[in-house]
């Protein structure tokens, strides 16, 4: 690696990198609660005294997507104490910040806006922790970039093709090419990859004569056969890598040696898992670069909380431990006690050097128990260090090598398959769900939906707590198939209806591309329902206001069941907001105001309701929430599955049970909904176009069904 001199001139960027720093981890805990944020004063301070030009972050400032006030302000307040000041930034940009900060509505970089006094300008990509989520594509990011805290850049919105503009600097003759991608599913990018659909973008004047800086968020290591990013993928007129997401803080520049570039990886500035990446010391670099060198300088995070681990394996010391001998377990418990104790002397140790280390250690003692040992209380034995240590209740970690067999298949659950990822190992939900399927007996194979589609979904539902993605997924798919079925006009029989949809499937799968587009499509839907339930609890208290002046008036309604009454089917599953409302008022409220616009609005949506999972639901309840309807492995056929998806929507709109003495009553009203109410009919259920002289294999017996 080039190396220059550290002395400041005119001519060197000087540029603090940190990435990980997972703002808001732990921060309920009494303990680890408050270690983030002030891990993150710590680096602002050292930009502050090192006078950096700006600083470089790798992603994943905050811990969560959506991370709480209490987050937001704290990071507010330590960007607005160290960032903003009097000091000249002494580097200008050249290259056209309209296309380099395009997703802002303030596309020019933040220390350049003449309301602001910016003296430490932080330049960030996003990572997968922190990524725009939602109808409007929004991160936390976005909220310090609109403050102008924070410039957010390396921002694709693309999935077909991304072309990385970097962002020109120059300071005196030193010329830098900053280019950024914020996080993107890693097996995503790396097909993009593969099919040359990522393009780097080089300055037309002198491109031989600018550093060549980039920031990326991926998996370095390899975890699957696509879900990674090799390092090869990159284009070798870099000269700089800062790879973030990856904890281990390998911060000392490393020479790819087929590329020729170097590689930095940070490492994260707080410990989020037990693992051993995580016990290596945690650093942030000082980046010089002068004309096409760079020296890069290691500073030691004193404010980190220190992890001191080890292994154990019992096999190993047959002399201690004879797994015959009755008392072997508390033999075992006493000699996990000395571990503890001299690794707690060591962080002791460790810390009388430091005293802005916080005083309560990380300690995790894993123990392998394979050789017909058993395992102590963990709880018990967590007691008595529960003043001494950080992590009482991790402590103890026991684990067992199994012997590879081979099992039945009806024995795989999602509690084995889980069970390797406390052991320290990489391990997806989507991978989860793929592998359940694909070793899942026949009968509760997928026979429609495909296993990348619904582990895509899953994996909103479980990171992004996107609530309805799984229902939205089902639902999209569903309606996909059935327009299929319709354009091939496929006879109403079993076997014919089960070759078409198998095929249909196979050629999803094959078009991957496809497939994205559709998960997108559903996730979308999901996100637009999130949006619409906030509108509806927002109008909740006055529509039960309204609800309850329609009461007094007499309607023949309210005295009918709650459960019978239900107006509009779309009252059951929809507003989160409303819960506890009566269904009946909400039912004549609807019908004393009559059709109007906003009810045809809020009933638009081409699909049947189903009940919006709960805010704690567990992704097995998700999937549980479906049963009302016709599962996709039942043994129905899918001529009935199509047809009572047809007839049930039908049925809940206007089949209502009520008392003889209140059926003219109930006519009356009937009747003054007159075209309306069967014209909103066909926005109901499955959207068939309503083509008279088109062939419908599936519209018989529902149109016999209304007539009756």
């Amino acid at each position: 690696m080039s190396t220059i001199n550290s002395q400041d001139d005119e001519d060197t960027f000087k540029i603090l990198i940190a990435t990980d720093i997972h703002l808001g981890y732990l921060e309920k805990d009494p303990v680890r609660g408050n270690d983030t944020f002030v891990t993150l004063n710590e680096i602002l301070d050292h930009a502050q005294k090192n006078e950096v030009d700006f600083i470089l972050l790798g992603g994943d400032l905050f811990h969560e997507n959506k991370p709480s006030r209490k987050t937001v302000h704290s990071c507010l307040e330590s960007l607005r104490k160290y960032c903003m000041g009097d000091r000249p930034v002494q580097f200008e940009i050249l290259s056209d910040q309209a296309v380099n900060f395009h997703c802002s509505k303030f596309p020019w970089v933040n220390y350049q806006d003449e309301n602001l006094n910016i003296s430490i300008p932080i330049f960030s990509i996003h990572g997968n922790h922190d990524d725009p989520t939602g109808a409007d594509a929004l991160c936390a990011l976005d909220i310090l970039s609109c403050a102008g805290l924070l410039n957010h850049f390396g921002r694709s919105t693309s999935v077909e093709k991304i072309d990385i503009s970097p962002i020109l600097l120059r300071k005196g003759r030193t010329k830098i090419a900053l280019y950024g991608l914020g996080a993107i599913p890693d097996e995503r990018l790396y097909r993009m990859f593969v099919n040359k659909q990522v393009t780097m973008l080089r300055p037309k004047e002198d491109e031989d004569s600018w550093f060549n800086l980039f920031v990326i968020h991926q998996n370095r290591s390899k975890h699957g056969a696509t879900n990674y990013i090799p390092e090869q993928f990159l284009d070798d007129f870099i000269n700089l890598v800062v790879w973030g997401h990856e904890h281990e803080c390998k911060i000392a520049p490393s020479q790819n040696e087929q590329q020729r570039f170097y590689v930095s990886q940070p490492g994260s500035s707080v410990v989020t898992s037990l693992s051993p990446g995580e016990s290596v010391k945690k650093h942030i670099g000082l980046l010089h670069v002068k004309g096409k060198k760079m020296k890069m300088q290691k500073i030691a995070l004193e404010t980190v909380r220190t992890f001191h681990m080890e292994d154990i394996v019992l096999a190993d010391h047959p002399d201690l431990f004879n797994p015959d001998n009755p008392k072997v377990t508390q033999a075992i418990q006493a000699f996990c006690m000395e571990k503890v104790e001299l690794m707690l002397d060591n962080a002791e140790r460790e810390r009388l050097g430091n005293p802005r280390q916080p005083e309560k250690p990380l300690i995790r003692l894993r123990v392998d128990y394979t050789g017909g040992f058993e395992p102590f209380s963990v709880h018990r034995f967590s007691q008595k260090y529960v003043d001494r240590v950080a992590n009482p209740k991790d402590i103890i970690h026991f684990f067992r090598h199994r012997e590879q067999k081979e099992k039945d298949d009806s024995d795989l659950n999602f509690g084995k398959l889980v069970r390797p990822a406390s052991e320290g190992m990489t391990l997806r939900v989507e991978d989860l769900v793929k592998q359940y399927f694909q070793t899942a007996e026949k009968k509760v194979q997928l026979s429609l939906l495909t296993e990348r589609g619904m582990g895509e979904a899953v994996q909103e539902f479980v990171d992004k707590e996107e609530k309805d993605a799984i229902e939205e997924l089902v639902k999209f798919q569903l309606e996909k198939t059935q327009r299929f079925l319709k354009e091939r006009r496929t006879d109403a029989e079993e076997e014919k209806i089960d070759e078409e949809v198998r095929k249909f499937r196979e050629s999803r799968k094959k078009n991957t591309e496809e497939e994205d587009e559709e998960v997108r499509e559903a996730m979308t839907r999901a996100r637009a329902h999130r949006s619409e339930d906030t509108v509806l609890v927002a109008a909740s208290s006055d529509e039960e206001l309204m609800d309850t002046g329609m009461k007094g008036t007499g309607d023949s309604d309210d005295g009918l069941p709650a459960t019978l009454s239900r107006g509009s089917g779309r009252a059951r599953g929809r507003a989160r907001g409303a819960r506890g409302q009566n269904s009946a008022a909400r039912g004549s409220s609807r019908r004393g105001r009559g059709s109007t616009s906003q009810e045809t609005a809020t009933s638009s949506r081409t699909y049947k309701p189903v009940s919006v999972p709960a805010k704690n639901m567990s992704v097995m309840d998700a999937f549980r929430s479906l049963k009302p309807e016709p599962t996709l492995n039942s043994s129905k056929s899918y001529s009935e599955f199509f047809q009572e998806t047809i007839d049930d929507d039908s049925d809940l709109e206007d089949i209502s049970i009520v008392p003889s003495s209140k059926v003219n009553q109930r006519l009356s009203t009937t009747s003054s909904r007159g075209k309306t109410g069967s014209q909103s009919q066909t926005s109901r259920g499955v959207d068939f176009e309503s083509d008279e002289d088109e062939f419908d294999p599936f519209k018989s017996t529902a149109t016999s069904r209304r007539t009756k």
